[in-house]
């Protein structure tokens, strides 16, 4: 069965992540990052190695984004990031093919043991399983 798993973020994590703090979100050294992106690898390169690995992908900061919806018409319209009432985002993501739900949620308990600066309030891990085209689960 696949299954999404996200890693949730804001536009005050990549802030930090840069250099700069804001409430609640400690400044990042550069030795921090790199611990947190080989973690991130490792956990990329075992998935691969036991065939689980989909896709893996981090996503760039809010700031960065496009949002694209319709007005009452149905006229496009469109916003850049970052969004204001947007609290977390998608900030990167595995997409794996894993025997069951229990396996996931190892490989997601796995994740939040992520290194980073003291005081850094992991956010959560969310798990979807992936719909196939005919509505259930693949």
């Amino acid at each position: 069965m696949k299954y999404l798993v996200m890693v949730q973020g804001s536009q005050a994590d990549y802030e930090a992540m840069a250099g700069q703090p804001s409430e609640g979100r400690p400044v990042w050294s550069e030795k921090e990052l790199q611990a947190m992106f080989a973690f991130m690898g490792e956990i990329t390169n075992d998935l691969a190695e036991s065939g689980e690995l989909v896709d893996a992908q981090g996503l760039t900061a809010p700031a960065q984004t496009r949002f694209v919806s319709a007005d009452k018409e149905g006229r496009p319209v469109i916003t850049d990031g970052p969004y204001g009432e947007t609290k977390e985002v998608l900030a990167g993501y595995w997409l794996v093919d894993c025997e069951s739900l229990e396996r996931v949620t190892e490989i997601a308990r796995r994740i939040v043991q992520c290194p980073g600066p003291e005081g850094l309030v992991e956010p959560p891990v969310v798990i979807r399983p992936v719909q196939d085209a005919s509505g259930g689960e693949c």
